[in-house]
Protein backbone atom coordinates (compact mmCIF):
# COMPACT_ATOMS: atom_id res chain seq x y z
CA UNK A 1 0.00 0.00 0.00
CA UNK A 2 1.45 3.36 -0.57
CA UNK A 3 2.37 5.65 2.10
CA UNK A 4 -0.07 8.69 2.44
CA UNK A 5 2.71 10.24 5.61
CA UNK A 6 6.18 10.10 5.49
CA UNK A 7 8.35 11.67 8.23
CA UNK A 8 12.21 11.07 8.64
CA UNK A 9 14.42 13.23 11.11
CA UNK A 10 11.91 16.13 10.94
CA UNK A 11 12.94 19.03 13.40
CA UNK A 12 11.45 22.66 13.37
CA UNK A 13 13.32 25.05 15.61
CA UNK A 14 11.29 28.05 17.00
CA UNK A 15 14.26 30.48 18.73
CA UNK A 16 15.48 27.89 21.45
CA UNK A 17 12.66 25.60 21.58
CA UNK A 18 12.88 22.48 19.15
CA UNK A 19 9.14 22.25 18.63
CA UNK A 20 10.17 18.50 15.95
CA UNK A 21 12.96 16.61 17.08
CA UNK A 22 14.23 14.30 14.61
CA UNK A 23 10.31 12.92 14.54
CA UNK A 24 10.06 9.49 12.37
CA UNK A 25 6.14 9.04 11.26
CA UNK A 26 4.91 6.71 8.62
CA UNK A 27 0.87 6.64 7.89
CA UNK A 28 -1.70 4.35 5.26
CA UNK A 29 -4.62 5.69 4.06
CA UNK A 30 -8.01 3.87 5.74
CA UNK A 31 -6.57 5.10 8.79
CA UNK A 32 -8.14 8.25 11.29
CA UNK A 33 -5.61 8.34 13.26
CA UNK A 34 -6.13 10.44 16.80
CA UNK A 35 -2.24 12.71 17.19
CA UNK A 36 -2.04 13.30 20.80
CA UNK A 37 0.44 14.89 23.38
CA UNK A 38 1.14 17.16 26.12
CA UNK A 39 1.08 20.79 25.49
CA UNK A 40 4.05 21.94 23.40
CA UNK A 41 4.54 18.12 22.73
CA UNK A 42 4.60 19.36 18.58
CA UNK A 43 1.54 18.57 16.86
CA UNK A 44 0.28 21.74 15.43
CA UNK A 45 4.15 22.41 14.40
CA UNK A 46 3.65 18.82 13.06
CA UNK A 47 0.22 19.29 10.94
CA UNK A 48 1.62 22.88 9.49
CA UNK A 49 4.58 21.43 8.44
CA UNK A 50 2.53 18.22 7.03
CA UNK A 51 -0.07 20.97 5.37
CA UNK A 52 2.75 23.18 3.64
CA UNK A 53 2.02 26.35 5.70
CA UNK A 54 5.32 26.52 7.73
CA UNK A 55 8.81 26.69 6.89
CA UNK A 56 12.63 26.66 7.41
CA UNK A 57 12.35 22.63 8.41
CA UNK A 58 14.98 20.04 8.48
CA UNK A 59 14.55 16.47 7.00
CA UNK A 60 12.36 14.61 5.30
CA UNK A 61 8.75 14.99 4.68
CA UNK A 62 6.28 13.68 2.06
CA UNK A 63 2.70 13.16 1.28
CA UNK A 64 1.60 10.33 -1.33
CA UNK A 65 5.56 10.99 -2.56
CA UNK A 66 5.89 14.75 -2.75
CA UNK A 67 7.14 17.18 -0.51
CA UNK A 68 4.74 19.93 1.21
CA UNK A 69 4.36 22.54 -1.26
CA UNK A 70 1.89 23.55 -3.84
CA UNK A 71 1.10 20.20 -5.26
CA UNK A 72 0.16 18.67 -2.35
CA UNK A 73 -2.26 21.35 -1.31
CA UNK A 74 -4.26 20.27 -4.26
CA UNK A 75 -4.70 17.23 -2.30
CA UNK A 76 -4.18 18.07 1.66
CA UNK A 77 -7.72 19.59 3.80
CA UNK A 78 -5.83 21.32 6.66
CA UNK A 79 -8.28 22.99 9.44
CA UNK A 80 -6.51 25.24 11.50
CA UNK A 81 -7.27 25.67 15.04
CA UNK A 82 -7.97 29.42 14.34
CA UNK A 83 -10.55 30.66 12.61
CA UNK A 84 -9.49 31.97 9.11
CA UNK A 85 -12.70 32.77 7.20
CA UNK A 86 -13.88 36.70 6.57
CA UNK A 87 -16.26 38.08 9.45
CA UNK A 88 -18.37 39.30 6.56
CA UNK A 89 -18.99 36.21 4.95
CA UNK A 90 -21.64 34.17 4.97
CA UNK A 91 -21.77 29.99 4.58
CA UNK A 92 -22.49 30.49 0.69
CA UNK A 93 -19.62 32.96 0.34
CA UNK A 94 -17.34 30.64 1.81
CA UNK A 95 -18.57 27.83 -0.42
CA UNK A 96 -18.42 30.26 -3.35
CA UNK A 97 -14.74 31.01 -2.34
CA UNK A 98 -13.54 27.21 -1.89
CA UNK A 99 -15.24 26.41 -5.28
CA UNK A 100 -13.36 28.61 -6.79
CA UNK A 101 -10.13 27.96 -5.46
CA UNK A 102 -10.21 24.06 -4.59
CA UNK A 103 -10.56 21.76 -7.83
CA UNK A 104 -11.99 19.15 -5.33
CA UNK A 105 -13.67 21.04 -3.71
CA UNK A 106 -17.49 19.70 -3.36
CA UNK A 107 -20.12 22.27 -3.18
CA UNK A 108 -22.65 20.05 -2.71
CA UNK A 109 -20.99 18.47 -0.13
CA UNK A 110 -20.31 21.68 1.32
CA UNK A 111 -23.82 22.43 1.54
CA UNK A 112 -24.96 18.87 2.89
CA UNK A 113 -22.82 19.39 6.05
CA UNK A 114 -24.20 22.80 6.67
CA UNK A 115 -27.39 21.78 6.42
CA UNK A 116 -26.43 18.54 8.35
CA UNK A 117 -25.22 20.80 11.28
CA UNK A 118 -28.35 23.11 11.29
CA UNK A 119 -26.32 26.32 10.38
CA UNK A 120 -28.16 29.46 9.40
CA UNK A 121 -26.98 30.15 5.80
CA UNK A 122 -28.17 33.84 5.73
CA UNK A 123 -25.96 34.60 9.02
CA UNK A 124 -22.59 36.38 8.35
CA UNK A 125 -19.93 34.43 10.58
CA UNK A 126 -18.98 37.49 12.92
CA UNK A 127 -23.03 36.73 14.13
CA UNK A 128 -22.57 33.59 14.48
CA UNK A 129 -21.01 31.62 17.52
CA UNK A 130 -17.77 30.48 17.72
CA UNK A 131 -19.01 26.99 18.17
CA UNK A 132 -21.26 27.65 14.75
CA UNK A 133 -18.08 28.95 12.99
CA UNK A 134 -16.04 25.91 13.44
CA UNK A 135 -18.63 23.68 12.10
CA UNK A 136 -18.71 25.97 8.87
CA UNK A 137 -15.11 25.77 8.48
CA UNK A 138 -14.94 21.95 9.34
CA UNK A 139 -17.94 22.03 6.52
CA UNK A 140 -15.62 23.18 4.15
CA UNK A 141 -12.88 21.51 5.02
CA UNK A 142 -13.96 17.87 4.72
CA UNK A 143 -16.16 19.13 1.51
CA UNK A 144 -12.98 18.73 -0.75
CA UNK A 145 -12.04 15.09 -2.20
CA UNK A 146 -8.51 15.38 -0.67
CA UNK A 147 -6.54 12.26 -0.11
CA UNK A 148 -5.13 13.63 3.49
CA UNK A 149 -6.79 15.53 5.76
CA UNK A 150 -5.31 17.36 8.69
CA UNK A 151 -7.61 19.01 11.23
CA UNK A 152 -6.08 20.69 14.35
CA UNK A 153 -8.65 20.45 17.41
CA UNK A 154 -11.83 20.36 15.48
CA UNK A 155 -14.08 19.81 18.18
CA UNK A 156 -12.09 22.24 20.93
CA UNK A 157 -14.61 25.17 20.82
CA UNK A 158 -18.06 23.17 21.00
CA UNK A 159 -19.99 22.12 23.98
CA UNK A 160 -19.51 18.38 24.91
CA UNK A 161 -22.92 17.63 23.84
CA UNK A 162 -22.71 18.59 20.23
CA UNK A 163 -18.92 16.76 19.90
CA UNK A 164 -20.56 13.36 18.26
CA UNK A 165 -23.01 15.15 15.91
CA UNK A 166 -19.34 17.28 14.92
CA UNK A 167 -17.40 13.84 14.54
CA UNK A 168 -20.32 12.63 12.74
CA UNK A 169 -20.45 15.16 10.23
CA UNK A 170 -16.68 14.81 9.88
CA UNK A 171 -17.15 11.45 9.07
CA UNK A 172 -20.34 11.28 7.23
CA UNK A 173 -18.33 11.24 3.57
CA UNK A 174 -14.98 9.75 4.84
CA UNK A 175 -13.89 7.49 2.29
CA UNK A 176 -11.51 4.06 2.72
CA UNK A 177 -8.88 5.41 0.57
CA UNK A 178 -8.21 8.37 2.53
CA UNK A 179 -6.17 9.52 5.72
CA UNK A 180 -7.51 11.56 8.60
CA UNK A 181 -5.31 13.03 11.15
CA UNK A 182 -7.28 14.96 14.13
CA UNK A 183 -5.27 16.40 16.53
CA UNK A 184 -7.05 16.66 19.48
CA UNK A 185 -6.35 16.90 24.14
CA UNK A 186 -10.20 15.94 24.02
CA UNK A 187 -9.28 12.01 23.73
CA UNK A 188 -12.42 10.39 25.44
CA UNK A 189 -14.93 12.27 22.49
CA UNK A 190 -13.29 11.25 20.13
CA UNK A 191 -11.83 7.36 21.19
CA UNK A 192 -14.83 6.02 19.24
CA UNK A 193 -14.17 6.88 15.99
CA UNK A 194 -10.07 6.63 16.66
CA UNK A 195 -8.68 3.45 14.90
CA UNK A 196 -4.53 4.58 15.12
CA UNK A 197 -2.83 6.08 18.05
CA UNK A 198 0.04 8.69 17.69
CA UNK A 199 1.38 10.28 21.04
CA UNK A 200 4.14 12.50 20.66
CA UNK A 201 6.38 14.06 23.30
CA UNK A 202 9.02 17.06 23.20
CA UNK A 203 8.63 16.66 19.74
CA UNK A 204 9.62 13.01 19.24
CA UNK A 205 7.10 9.81 18.83
CA UNK A 206 6.33 8.43 21.99
CA UNK A 207 4.13 5.75 21.05
CA UNK A 208 2.06 4.76 17.89
CA UNK A 209 -0.31 2.12 17.24
CA UNK A 210 -3.58 0.43 16.50
CA UNK A 211 -6.15 2.11 18.76
CA UNK A 212 -7.72 -1.54 19.92
CA UNK A 213 -4.39 -3.28 19.97
CA UNK A 214 -3.35 -0.82 22.87
CA UNK A 215 -6.35 -0.45 24.61
CA UNK A 216 -6.20 -4.79 24.78
CA UNK A 217 -2.60 -4.73 25.97
CA UNK A 218 -2.60 -2.10 28.12
CA UNK A 219 -5.89 -3.10 29.85
CA UNK A 220 -7.15 0.54 29.60
CA UNK A 221 -8.97 3.09 27.00
CA UNK A 222 -6.85 5.84 25.17
CA UNK A 223 -7.30 8.48 27.83
CA UNK A 224 -6.20 6.05 30.90
CA UNK A 225 -2.79 5.41 28.38
CA UNK A 226 -2.62 8.93 27.80
CA UNK A 227 -2.35 8.95 31.34
CA UNK A 228 -0.46 6.18 32.05
CA UNK A 229 2.32 7.30 29.13
CA UNK A 230 2.33 11.13 30.13
CA UNK A 231 1.75 10.74 34.12
CA UNK A 232 3.53 7.76 34.78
Amino acid sequence: MTTALSVHALTKVYGRVRALDGLDLDLEPGHIVGLMGDNGAGKTTLLKVLAGVTADWQGEVSLHGQPPGAATKQFVSFLPDQSFLPDWQRPADAIGRYADFFADFDADRAHDLIDFYRLPTDRRLKEMSKGMREKVQIALAMARRAKVYLLDEPVGGVDPAARSILMEGILKHFEPDQLLVISTHLIHDLEPVIDTVVFLHQGRLRLQGDADELRAANKTDLEGLFRKVYLP
